[in-house]
């Protein structure tokens, strides 16, 4: 079904005849400009609820939720030859990964473009006011795009979303290959595309869990507990975890420890409607958790870290101001060049040559090409 207004067109694809229909367009163009819609704030197992896609000429609204079968899309986000353009695209990758197994190549992300570039503001509302005097409605970010039918204006909103990644990624392009970075990006883009959802873990919740590393044993198990509670009433619920309790909420509750309702509501940690409907569960997982015998209590994994040569710190200072130095001079964030990791990683192996600098892990083809000499000079420097 075809849509126009106000100068703006689109096309909403919820069949799969209608994808065949569409896919030839798609096929011929060298740039495919691509964003899409979730739910991660509503449902218990996120997914994609709508795929945007624009190419000269035709931009198209795809509904996953009515279109079953996507594999006609595969090959087009696998091809090489076809520029893939996504803002910010890291998410973006992983969900269509995770629902469809799409795989993408060739990508264009024009926020990282944004970032190499030195730009402050680098979400694409600001970016493309400050590029095309373009402000972007964001009046439906957060509604719940699993819900059908959506309203005409939710969908307009998503179909406008993405038609301006095109001339965007134009404007990148030329300005990259101007300041030299354009192959920067692009290595970047490719290491960017390969990133996956993490994998089904059978280790226990709290290791995810942003504070438990400060948390003793005891209170680990009754954390644990009550992870393992919310986790069952949120799929029972299919709402999003933090919906059902906050962080906060549980920390609290694992280190208080409430051994009954009535201090459960005295806490007030949990709204009166919370208490209500989970109570008697939470206290029983706060049991639960205390009843675990001392030599069974889980412990928190802590990675031991082998004392530093006493000459590596001074290594890593010396090339974090050369660093710095650098970044003030071409007006870049100065991790985009080097973060913490990487230099203490170079500071530890002292590399004597460019080709022992390529054995860093996690060094880029792009920072020893340009910056791989320097680098050596400074730690020869060093001790």
């Amino acid at each position: 079904m075809s849509v126009e207004n106000a100068k703006f067109s689109f096309t909403i694809v919820d069949t799969e005849q209608g994808l065949k229909e569409v896919l030839p367009v798609l096929k011929q163009s060298s740039i495919l400009s691509v964003d899409l819609e979730a739910d991660s704030m509503f449902n218990f197992r996120e997914k994609v609820c709508l795929i945007q896609l624009a190419v000269p000429g035709l931009n198209l609204v795809v509904d996953p939720l009515k279109v079953s079968n996507l594999e006609l899309l595969k090959p087009l986000f696998s091809n090489k030859h076809t520029q893939k353009v996504l803002h910010g695209a890291d998410y973006d990758i992983r969900s269509l990964y995770r629902d469809f197994g799409f795989e993408i190549n060739n990508l264009f992300d024009t926020e990282l473009a944004c970032r190499f570039l030195g730009i402050h503001e680098t979400g694409l509302d600001a970016v493309l006011t400050d590029r095309f005097g373009i402000h972007l409605d964001k009046r439906f970010q957060r509604k719940d795009w699993s819900n059908r039918p959506l309203s005409p204006e939710m969908v307009e909103y998503a179909a406008r979303d993405v038609i301006h990644l095109h001339a965007l990624s134009e404007l990148l392009h030329d300005e990259l290959k101007q300041k030299g970075r354009y192959e920067w990006v692009m290595e970047e883009c490719r290491i960017l595309s390969r990133v996956r959802p993490p994998l089904t873990s059978h280790e226990p919740l709290f290791i995810r869990f942003k504070g438990a590393g400060r948390l003793d044993r005891r209170s680990l198990s009754v954390l644990e507990e009550l992870l393992q509670l919310r986790t069952r009433l949120a799929e029972k619920k299919n709402r999003p975890v933090f919906k059902i309790m906050s962080s906060g909420s549980l920390l609290r509750l694992c280190t208080e420890k409430p051994e009954s309702i009535g201090k459960l509501q005295k806490m007030d940690v949990v709204s009166p409607r919370q208490a209500s409907m989970y109570g008697e569960s939470i206290i029983d997982a706060i049991r639960q958790g205390m009843a675990v015998p001392e030599k069974d209590l889980p412990k928190y994994p802590r990675k031991r870290i082998p004392m530093p040569e006493p000459e590596i710190p001074e290594r890593v200072k010396a090339i974090k101001e050369w660093r710095d130095q650098l970044a003030a001079e071409i007006q870049i964030d100065p991790a985009m060049l080097f973060n913490k990791a990487l230099m203490t990683a170079i500071a530890a192996k002292k590399p004597e040559n460019l080709k022992s600098l390529g054995e860093v892990d996690g060094i880029r083809n792009w920072q020893k090409k340009e910056f791989g000499k320097e680098i050596i000079k400074i730690l020869r420097q060093q001790k």
